[in-house]
């Protein structure tokens, strides 16, 4: 996400270093670039040209510490700047009630379905809530289905009507049965249309009536821009929505909408979607999403993302295993699935600063642990618990059972060994002190 932006940021900062000191004309240069990324970026000219002032004013009225230099000053003002654009503090949703009430809204392609989903997931499994999906889009050929076939991959039931063509009933109906059987979260998916019409404006205008949600929520696809914008201002008129979310950020977007919409719709952004997997959501953070774009990685998020796999039991397992040097094959096959259940590589290597780069340069596949693990399954089961036995009669039959070169089965056994005696190494304090003193100024 933000690829194209981050990268002309990074070259309009250029201007700047080197420099002694903060001027109004290396300055001016400077934002000049910012304000040119900013319209790629396809933020409209009003507001590019309302922050580069912002940041230009704040940056001429500071001096610049000895500690710093003024390229860092001026990131650091654009991170701030950045930031507040996009809405300063993390807003949260309010699903407070019995049940809670989340209404859906958007035009059609916009990704509504596909998000109610990940919604009711990310709900069901970080808060124990007990949702339930209502189908109200009557118009577009199999959404009934497709929110059913959601629904079923990740286990949270749909309330559906097929013969009924009133939405405000459906709706109704949905928030009764789920009343009447438990339900604690109701997430209802609407109709889009392919452009803003009348029609749409009052169904969806009189389910909100009919249901007094606790909170209506406007997805936007963050591949249409600023078009995007003005499609949120339009619904938030009839509407009075929330807040927002961005659906499809892992596209090749360009993040006109992410930057714009909370200045001119003055509602948050409140989730975004990273991706088409149902665990590809994110709850949205300014600050983080300044970093990101500025460079700097997301260390917090990836925290975050790692305890979220993190188990306490399996975690004391595998240290046992590897004091006893048995870590095996099973053991790195399950590490291997807490790190996909992560994100994909390219977005978890953006969030390590100084690796965005790298990461935006790198053609890392999402399935870039899958040749790992055809090796590592094409293994008997005594191969896996006892990798020492692997020999070159094993190793050949492994490679053909993959589908990879012998090549690349010697280097998944030599990588896991080195792996092991480092893992090994860490547990004992006096070979990890030898082995430090053989690197210049890291024998303490």
């Amino acid at each position: 996400m933000f690829e194209n932006l981050s990268d002309k940021l990074e070259r309009a900062f250029k201007v700047l270093k080197g420099q002694g000191q903060i001027t109004e004309i290396n300055v001016a240069e400077t934002l000049k670039e910012v304000r040119r990324a900013l319209l790629d970026a396809d933020v409209s000219f009003k507001i590019a040209k309302e922050f580069t002032n912002t940041v230009k004013e704040k940056a001429l009225g500071q001096d610049v510490l000895n500690s710093i230099s003024p390229n860092q000053l001026l990131v650091k003002i654009t991170h701030d700047e950045l930031a507040k654009l996009m809405g300063s503090e993390t807003a949260e949703v309010n699903i407070s009630g019995n049940p809670g009430i989340i209404l859906m809204s958007g035009l059609q392609g916009s990704g509504k379905t596909t998000f109610s989903g990940k919604l009711a997931k990310y709900y069901k499994s970080k808060q124990s809530k007990k949702p339930l999906l209502v189908a109200c889009d009557i118009y577009r050929p199999a959404a009934i289905d497709q929110l059913h076939v959601v629904g079923e991959s990740i286990g949270v039931d749909v309330y559906s009507e097929k013969e009924n063509k009133n939405a405000v009933e459906i709706a109704r109906n949905g928030i009764k049965h789920a009343k009447d059987n438990g339900y604690n979260l109701v997430i209802v998916d609407t109709a889009g249309r392919l452009a803003v019409d009348q029609q749409m404006m009052d169904e969806i205008s009189a389910v909100k009536k009919a249901i007094s949600p606790t909170e209506t929520l406007f997805v936007v696809d963050s591949m249409t821009g600023q078009d995007a914008v003005n499609t949120a201002a339009a619904f938030d008129q009839v509407l009075n929505f929330d807040g927002v979310v961005l659906t499809k950020l892992d596209g090749d977007t360009r993040g006109g909408a992410a930057l714009s919409i909370k200045s001119v719709v003055d509602k948050p952004i409140k989730f975004i979607g990273t991706g088409e997997k149902m665990e590809a959501l994110d709850k949205f953070h300014p600050s983080r999403m300044a970093d990101r774009i500025l460079g700097m990685g997301d260390v917090v998020s990836l925290v975050e993302r790692a305890q979220e796999q993190f188990d306490e039991d399996e975690a004391r397992r595998i240290q046992k295993k590897i004091a006893k040097n048995t870590f095996d094959f099973n053991d790195f096959l399950n590490q291997i699935g807490q790190i996909k259940k992560m994100g994909n590589v390219k977005d978890l290597m953006s969030m390590v600063p100084g690796m965005s780069k790298m990461a935006r340069n790198l053609d890392v596949d999402d399935d870039a642990f899958k040749g790992i693990e055809a090796i590592i399954q094409s293994m008997t089961k005594e191969e896996r618990s006892k990798p020492d036995i692997i020999n070159g009669s094993r190793r050949s039959r492994i490679a053909k059972g993959s589908g990879n070169d012998i090549q690349e089965v010697n280097r998944l056994i030599k990588q896991f060994s080195q792996t092991r005696k480092m893992m090994r190494m860490m547990k004992d304090k006096s070979k990890m002190a030898q082995f430090m003193k053989n690197f210049p100024g890291m024998g303490g």
